[in-house]
C-alpha cells in the first residue's frame, strides 16, 4: 500500500535551497497575484535555471524561497506546481527528517483521488509510487 503524506503546512519545503521551476503558465498567474507586469516579476522573482533551459524562483540569502513570509507562502492560492506535488509526487532522500506531513497508509485509488486533491492535477496524471505501470 502506498503512503500519502498530509501536507501540515509547516514550510520546511519552502527552507531548503534549490530550483523551483516554473512551468508555462505560472509566471502569468505568480504575476496577476501580485498585481505586477510578467516583465517585472520576471526581473524581480527570478533567475535561469541551472541547466539554462528555463526560469526557476529567486532564493533568499539563506536559501529560502522568496515568497516565504514567516511561515507562510505569500503566493498560496498560486503557488508553482512543484511546490504542490510536494511530498506525494516528488520528494528526496532525507526529506522526512525535517518536513512535518503526517504518513498514512492508503489503496492506491485512495492516492491518486488524495494526490490529485492535493496537487490539482486530473487522476490520469497520478501515479503511485512503486507501483509498475504495465500491471
Amino acid at each position: 500500500m502506498p503512503v500519502f503524506y498530509e501536507c501540515q503546512r509547516c514550510t520546511a519545503c519552502c527552507r531548503w535551497p534549490g530550483q523551483v521551476r516554473l512551468a508555462e503558465g505560472e509566471i502569468a498567474r505568480l504575476a496577476g497575484h501580485l498585481g505586477v507586469s510578467e516583465h517585472e516579476f520576471i526581473q524581480q522573482h527570478t533567475r535561469l535555471t541551472d541547466d539554462r533551459r528555463g526560469l526557476c524562483l529567486n532564493d533568499k540569502a539563506n536559501g529560502e524561497c522568496t515568497f516565504l513570509e514567516g511561515d507562510d507562502c505569500s503566493v498560496q492560492p498560486v503557488k508553482p506546481q512543484q511546490c504542490r506535488d510536494f511530498p506525494n509526487l516528488w520528494n528526496f532522500p532525507g526529506f522526512r527528517e525535517s518536513c512535518r506531513a503526517l504518513p498514512k497508509l492508503v489503496s492506491n485509488r485512495e492516492f491518486v483521488e488524495r494526490a490529485a486533491a492535493a496537487t490539482g492535477r486530473p487522476i490520469w496524471e497520478i501515479r503511485v509510487p512503486g507501483k509498475d505501470d504495465a500491471a
